[in-house]
């Protein structure tokens, strides 16, 4: 797998997984949407501990800059 995330990708992605699990935790949502949205923080979580996010692939996307 190549690269295709950078840095300021990954800290706004693991920002984002820390708000919705904290929401989550403190029972703000709840029921399926709270699951869905957990279960989208850990796929933030997963692809910016690689730095790849298998969407970009297929939309021809990268935020990890030129020489990466």
């Amino acid at each position: 797998m190549k690269r295709n995330m950078g840095t300021v990708d990954r800290v706004l992605r693991t920002i984002a997984a820390l708000v919705l699990a904290y929401l989550w935790w403190t029972g703000t949502i709840s029921g399926a949407l709270g699951v869905a949205l957990v279960i989208l923080a850990v796929v933030f979580l997963l692809t910016s501990a690689i730095s790849f996010c298998p969407l970009y692939r297929p939309l021809g996307l990268s935020t990890c800059g030129h020489g990466k």
